[in-house]
């Protein structure tokens, strides 16, 4: 009798799920639903979700809504004001502040300075075919991008989070099965917007782990997600990919600790990590820390995944405003990372209500001339 009953509760569960994705299929209203006989992007390059700031609307920086998880916490919704910085404490909530700590351990590719490394032989052939009067762009800021906060939205949980299935569409055999503790209401990248990287990033504070999918898709109020791929990284240990496998990011490489964060920036003043960025046109070929490339192009003069760039030592920043200045002295001490196709000289942060866009665009007085190539070893190319 308890096999017999086991047997039909497994039953139901199936013809449960197989309902919810039935139901997930059907357009979206006001909307086309996502296409999931093919990858959107072949190779997991292309249509970079990174949000334009140009010709923004501005969203009240004082909403109070919360949202629960299943496990009964209270969570701010992303229009909302996060708790203050605290040195040591890592809060909860939709771009919570880390408290200081630091992802990967301070060793990591991450978090090493390359200020003093030398510059690679081929740095002007490479910053030329990404376009040396182009200017530095940042993907993130306050408001809305068509009727999507600017940037990659990332959510801090606590072990008690429910973990949930995850559906691979596309590079199942290069993700990270599930499940995942993604809460029902996650923000995910440039939704409600059906296009784009749709990306969705999770660290559990607990566990110290970070979770993040690519073009995801919550089915079912969050019973389940669908996404393209997905990875999982201990933040305790140095970050790595099997060689030849993608991530969430085209590169094979974890997206949170690339981000520009308004934590770091407005209260802890200072970024101690590399920053990620994109760039339009790139090689088939990657160097370390990366693991993946996403081109059909085996041009010597294009940028592999992982080139690291760093702003020149002597680049005058005085007169730049404080938050600016910040980033800008990451550039020269950390660098950016090259982490997936999109706009040239993108830099990727997280969208917070508190962070000021005019301030913010004075970066793009940057050009790519300002910029120089750190020294690139084990290329691994086709």
């Amino acid at each position: 009798m308890k096999n017999a009953a086991l047997l039909v509760l497994a039953t139901i569960f199936l013809i449960t799920l197989v309902g919810v994705l039935i139901h997930d299929q059907q357009p979206v209203a006001g909307s086309e639903a996502p296409d999931l006989t093919t990858s959107v992007n072949p190779d997991h390059e292309g249509a970079n979700g990174d949000q334009s700031a140009e010709g923004l609307s501005q969203s009240p920086p004082d909403q109070e809504i919360t949202w629960s998880t299943k496990s009964g916490e209270m969570q701010r919704s992303p229009n909302s004001i996060p708790k203050p910085y605290e040195p040591g404490v890592v809060h909860l909530g939709p771009g919570a502040s880390l408290g200081g700590k630091l992802p990967f351990p301070k060793d990591s590719p991450w978090n090493q300075r390359i200020d003093t490394a030398p510059v690679d032989p081929l740095s002007r052939t490479l910053i030329s075919s990404i376009g040396i009067t182009k200017n530095l762009f940042p993907a993130f800021g306050s408001g809305t991008w068509e009727g999507a906060p600017i940037g990659i939205p990332y959510v801090v949980i606590s072990s008690t989070q429910p973990s949930v299935p995850i559906v691979y569409t596309a590079y199942g055999d290069e993700s990270d099965p599930g499940p995942y503790p993604i809460p029902a209401d996650a923000q995910i990248e440039g939704h409600p917007n059906e296009d784009g990287d749709r990306h969705v990033i999770v660290i559990d504070r607990d566990n110290w782990k970070l979770y993040e999918l690519f073009r995801a898709f919550s089915i079912g109020n969050g019973q389940l997600w669908r996404a393209e791929s997905g990875a999982i990284f201990d933040l305790a240990q140095h970050p790595s990919r099997p060689v030849g496998w993608t991530s969430a990011d085209a590169a094979g490489l974890p997206i949170f600790p690339g981000l520009v964060r308004y934590d770091e920036v407005m209260e802890q003043k200072e970024i101690r990590h590399a920053l990620r960025f994109t760039v339009n046109d790139t090689r088939r070929a990657f160097v370390p820390p990366a693991t993946h490339w996403a081109s059909r192009s085996n041009d010597p003069r294009l940028p592999p995944m992982g080139m690291r760039v760093r702003l020149r030592a002597n680049y005058d920043i005085s007169d730049f405003p404080p938050e600016a200045q910040v980033i800008l002295k990451a550039l020269k001490k950390y660098g950016m990372i090259l982490a997936d196709n999109g706009g040239d000289w993108y830099i990727s942060g997280a969208p917070d209500p508190r962070w000021d866009n005019d301030a913010l665009h004075t970066l793009k007085k940057v050009q790519g001339k300002d910029l120089e190539v750190v020294l690139m070893e084990n290329l691994v190319a086709e």
